[in-house]
């Protein structure tokens, strides 16, 4: 699209210049034929044949007015000397500040502003008197030229606007790539954690019993991880959260799925669900999601401790683990997730207003930590 617009551009102006160069014809010509150029200046008196080349050199030079201003220039100061013209000055004063191909267009202008007052003066159809003649050859160059300084920067703005707004839509859709990223990562890498783990615990089982559980809880989360793709899908189309996104209330069941997969999970859970936007809830979710799957994946042995607050307006949220490794029977690829959870979950959380915070601790351990700040349903709706 924009390749063909910039085709329909290049035509137009094309179109534009040849439009120029034909007014400059009519205007000029006529007046040679008939014998209206200098016919009672002798000192003026030039051959009809070079008042026609003179003509026909300045409607040429229109063509080629964008690119470079001297020849059109050169060529519209022979035009006024030779055939008494002065249109096409005022043409060159406009193109040459209008396409900015001179830098001291002022100076130009006021010899240009030089041979049009000749031009009018030796006219036998002027009234001949200074300062009328100057006044009219200063306004009739200096104003085409102003008017063109006026056009190049308005071009100059609207060219930088729209560069502005194609920066803008680069960015626009590098944040969305990425909220996508985030939000396939967060639905995606936790169900298959989950499946990877219950499929590592089958081979070491030996019961029957204990095998079909572990091989129900890999269904239902493969099922549970389908419809959240469905759902995100769908929502990411209206840029909204899916109707079933997770929310606080989902939380004791990820610690019920982690102490099944074999962790030492410990939850202490504190918040009024009513009184929490979607978003806060959801963004809550993730944070001890992501903080869950990072102990799966590089400390499976450790104590985890997982505190979800609400205080005053603040959720405050935090998955800790110990960093004491034990024996335990669980295998997690070393490169599940892709490393992309923690800046996408910085991201989540800073478009809430709230911050993300993660790293060692002094007892070798690692915490995620996060406070985000929350209203009621209503009041983020409306």
């Amino acid at each position: 699209m924009g390749e063909k617009w910039a085709g329909l551009a290049a035509r137009r102006e094309a179109a534009a210049d040849v439009l120029l160069a034909v007014a400059v014809l009519a205007f000029g010509l006529p007046a040679v034929f008939f014998g209206r150029s200098f016919p009672d200046l002798p000192f003026l008196a030039v051959p009809w044949w070079a008042q026609i080349a003179a003509v026909g050199a300045a409607a040429a030079s229109m063509l080629v007015r964008r690119s470079a201003a001297w020849p059109m220039i050169a060529a519209t100061v022979a035009c006024g000397l030779l055939s008494g013209q002065t249109m096409p000055l005022m043409l060159a004063a406009y193109s040459m500040t209008s396409q900015n191909t001179v830098r001291r267009w002022p100076w130009v202008a006021v010899a240009l502003a030089g041979v049009y007052a000749l031009a009018d003066w030796a006219s036998p159809y002027t009234d001949r008197l200074p300062v009328a003649v100057a006044v009219r050859a200063i306004t009739l160059i200096f104003l085409p030229a102003l008017v063109g300084t006026w056009v190049w920067r308005y071009r100059s703005m609207i060219r930088e606007l729209r560069a502005g707004v194609r920066a803008r839509e680069e960015r626009a859709a590098a944040q969305e790539r990425r909220r996508i990223a985030g939000e396939l990562h967060d639905t995606v890498t936790h169900a298959v954690t989950v499946m990877v783990l219950n499929a590592g615990l089958i081979q070491d089982a030996d019961e029957l019993d204990e095998i079909r559980k572990l091989a129900r809880n890999i269904e239902d989360k493969g099922v549970r991880a389908l419809t959240e793709l469905r759902e995100l899908l769908t929502a990411l189309r209206r840029r909204d959260l899916p109707p079933s996104a997770e929310s606080v209330e989902g939380i004791p069941r990820l610690v019920e799925e982690c102490r099944a997969t074999g962790l030492r999970v410990a939850l202490h859970y504190d918040v009024p669900e009513e009184t929490l936007s979607r978003q806060a809830g959801h963004a809550c979710y993730r944070v001890v999601q992501e903080g869950l799957n990072n102990v799966r994946k590089h400390a499976p042995g450790a104590d985890v401790q997982v505190v979800c607050e609400a205080h005053v307006g603040v959720l405050n949220v935090s998955v800790v683990n110990s960093g004491k490794s034990r024996a335990v029977p669980v295998r997690v690829p070393a490169d599940a997730g892709g490393g992309y959870g923690l800046p996408g979950l910085r991201e989540r959380v800073a478009q809430l207003g709230g911050r993300l915070t993660y790293g060692p601790t002094a007892e070798g351990g690692f915490a995620l930590t996060a406070t985000i700040p929350f209203h009621p349903p209503d009041q983020c709706e409306a």
